[in-house]
């Protein structure tokens, strides 16, 4: 069976997880307890969370908003004006997202933040990388502080060596590298951890390639 994003279990009941975290409250998660909901939206949302657009929803409830029941109303805000959204707390809720494979939400939560928040440091990184290899140093440190630089500063060149004019585009290129060998130094730290978190996500969920190896091995 695929791998399937959304579903889990609150003891031994099946949910869909609407929103993995609540808004100013992280530690909780609004979800559907799914075997309540009549055909009328429980075919429509299982059918939801099978698409591409549910598999590639961050959070189920960006696909529901864009979904309909089978009388054509929307199902995130049917489920809403029904009072069948539930907040519990993550670590309450168990992930399923295939036969044998399961995972606190709480914990998968933490995991996808961290990956989240290290693919962001090295956007981050390669934007600046980008603009200070495109255009002037003194440019980029005015627009940095929001206001305007001496004339002289983007003069630098013409500028004769040891004036105060020459010196002040010496120290804003040398805090500009600064700057950047440290975001540098922090992307490569978070790219480490994101390495980790993957590696461990792989031995709780191999890749189908990785468990078609074992497949072969065992076979031999």
């Amino acid at each position: 069976m695929a791998f399937l994003r959304h579903v889990g279990k609150h003891g031994d009941r099946k949910v869909a997880v609407v929103f993995r975290e609540v808004p100013g409250e992280p530690h909780m998660t609004l979800v559907v307890y799914t075997e309540l909901l009549n055909q009328n939206i429980h075919d429509p949302l299982v059918a939801c969370i099978e698409s591409d657009i549910g598999q590639n929803s961050e959070n189920l409830a960006d696909a529901l908003n864009r979904s309909y029941t089978k009388d054509g109303k929307i199902i995130l805000q049917v489920l809403h004006a029904e009072g069948m959204l539930k907040k519990i707390q993550t670590e309450l809720v168990v992930m399923t997202p295939q036969p044998g494979t399961q995972i606190k939400l709480n914990e998968l939560n933490k995991i996808l933040d961290e990956m989240k928040q290290g693919e962001e440091a090295t956007k981050r990184l390669a934007e600046m990388d980008k603009s200070l290899g495109m255009q002037d140093a003194a440019q980029v440190a005015k627009r940095m502080r929001g206001d305007k630089l001496p004339k002289q500063i983007n003069e630098n060149r013409e500028a004769p060596a040891g004036s105060d004019a020459a010196l002040g585009d010496t120290q804003l290129a040398n805090n500009l590298r600064q700057q950047a060998e440290r975001m540098t130094r922090e992307a490569k730290g978070l790219m480490a951890e994101a390495d980790r978190l993957l590696q461990e996500a792989e031995a709780i969920n191999p890749s189908k390639k990785e468990a078609k190896k074992t497949k072969k091995k065992n076979a031999a």
